[in-house]
């Protein structure tokens, strides 16, 4: 999508808040709150509530959600965990586990016995190898995102809304914490990211297909890539280099890349960070 106009930015301000928070934000603004969400929004917004208002108020309850997550275990906690993973191998290549269970094992193996003894010995280490990478990718992405959405010049959502995770310099994004695609030259993602961006929206899988604005946060070992996910737990490093990327950027029209999906071509306005070392 290209830029959006204040009034749009609020209005998808106030629709990433969950609809008994509206209702309590609505009050302040001595307007009805009842009814739906769209129509306690369209209220609100006919009171031009200053947006830095509806900002405190979002960053509030994002935070009451971050402490919700620290009761369960504490970000020191949480990297220690992570810091246990010793390897990073899928087994499994992502999202084709059923696929892999129906070929290789159902429609293969004949013989109970010998399903059996093939889910033990074969699929088992598959399946764990597979759910340690996921988790590993969850939660390191948790804490990251986490961060991003405390930063002072970051609003972030309180509930999902389809292409939108945060709101950063007036605009929405969807944040993607990723790693530099296999096969890309290095040399031309640091050189040339923008080039870098149009790569991952036009090579983006049709089913996940979306032209909504991204902030990328690329991850990428120089001298050994496959080593890339270990430095996305150097939590010291990419929170530095997160909070440095913020500090300096703003979003602008020159942010506005055209890329082509379907033999259709869109804009959308992209931001790029690859944190290197």
């Amino acid at each position: 999508m290209p830029l959006l106009s204040r009034k749009e930015v609020l209005n998808l301000k106030l629709s990433c808040i969950p609809l008994p928070q509206l209702k309590t934000f609505a009050l302040n603004f001595s307007v009805g709150n009842i009814g739906s969400a769209n129509e306690i929004i369209k209220k609100v917004l006919n009171k031009e509530p200053e947006e830095k208002v509806i900002d405190e108020f979002i960053k509030q309850k994002y935070t009451e959600k971050i402490q919700e997550r620290r009761r369960i275990i504490s970000d020191e906690d949480l990297k220690k965990e992570l810091m246990k993973v010793k390897t990073f191998s899928w087994g499994v290549v992502q999202g084709q586990l059923d696929q892999k269970i129906q070929t290789e094992y159902v429609r293969k193996i004949v013989c109970y016995e010998d399903l059996l003894n093939n889910v033990k010995v074969k699929l088992h280490d598959d399946i764990t190898k597979y759910v340690i990478c996921t988790w590993f990718n969850y939660w390191t992405t948790v804490l990251i995102e986490e961060h991003i959405s405390t930063h002072p010049r970051v609003v972030p959502t309180i509930k999902n809304i389809k292409g939108v995770d945060i709101f950063f310099d007036g605009q929405p994004f969807d944040l993607k914490v990723t790693y530099l695609p296999r096969g890309y030259n290095p040399k031309d993602a640091i050189k040339n990211p923008s080039e870098l961006a149009i790569w991952m929206y036009e090579n983006q899988g049709a089913q996940r297909f979306g032209a909504d604005n991204r902030l990328f946060v690329v991850l990428l070992d120089k001298d050994n890539p496959e080593k890339s996910w270990e430095l996305k737990r150097d939590f010291t490093l990419v929170f530095q280099e997160i909070d440095n990327f913020f500090n300096r950027e703003t979003v602008s029209k020159k942010d506005e890349i055209v890329f082509t999906f379907g033999r259709k071509t869109y804009t959308a306005v992209t931001k790029v960070l690859i944190i290197t070392k």
